[in-house]
């Protein structure tokens, strides 16, 4: 399998033009169940460390489980804020918990016995499903649809809102939803939250 110089282009167009949506950006338009697959069976392509496939998806539309994860989110962001004094964080819409379509919660199975490749690094499996999620964040925008990775909640929590045992364990909490717009620029690299690095800078 070869691929074209177009093919190449947009790939990178798509890369390019991925981004973090937040809530105040999500409309209230339905996802075909065709599309979410889509996004989902793009996570299915990505590597995984001993080929085993760590990744457990969990779609939350329930409105009284997103209420519980929300008040979570509240309750965390509000503990997160005495870590930083930029004024702007506190004007951040950080999530969409509620605004968006749907939620996806991306969880990592542990393994019961040994995995080829992670017996000297153990997060190996961890990173896998990172490698999943980063997949179905470019299929969803290559799909015109877009994704918000809610960092700023307790683990625990979300897991026992969704009744998951011990044996998983949370890796990313997804907001999905068809959006007013895509930025032309990462919202915090507009807002001057930090400034773009270049190649040159981050080579050891």
């Amino acid at each position: 399998m070869e691929f074209s110089k177009c093919e190449e282009q947009c790939l990178d167009r798509v890369l390019t033009h991925r981004r973090d949506v937040r809530g105040n950006n999500f409309l209230n338009k339905k996802i075909s169940d065709k599309k979410i697959k889509k996004i989902l069976l793009a996570g299915l392509k990505a590597p995984s460390v001993g080929y085993s496939q760590p990744w457990r998806f969990k779609l939350i539309k329930s409105k009284k489980k997103r209420e519980k994860i929300y008040k979570n989110f509240k309750k965390e962001y509000k503990k997160s804020q005495k870590h930083f004094s930029n004024p702007l964080y506190h004007e951040l819409k950080l999530e969409g918990i509620k605004e968006s379509y749907l939620n996806i919660a991306v969880f990592y199975k542990k393994p019961k016995g040994k995995i080829l490749g992670q017996t000297s690094q153990k997060k190996m499996g961890e990173y896998s499903v990172v490698c999943a999620v980063q997949n179905m964040w470019l299929m969803a925008r290559a799909l015109n649809i877009g994704i918000g990775w809610v960092s700023i909640l307790r683990a625990k929590k979300v897991k026992k809102v969704l009744n998951v045992g011990k044996e998983y364990q949370l890796v990313a909490y997804l907001c999905v939803g068809y959006v007013k717009e895509f930025l032309d620029e990462p919202e915090l690299k507009r807002l001057e939250w930090e400034r773009e690095m270049f190649l040159d800078e981050v080579m050891l």
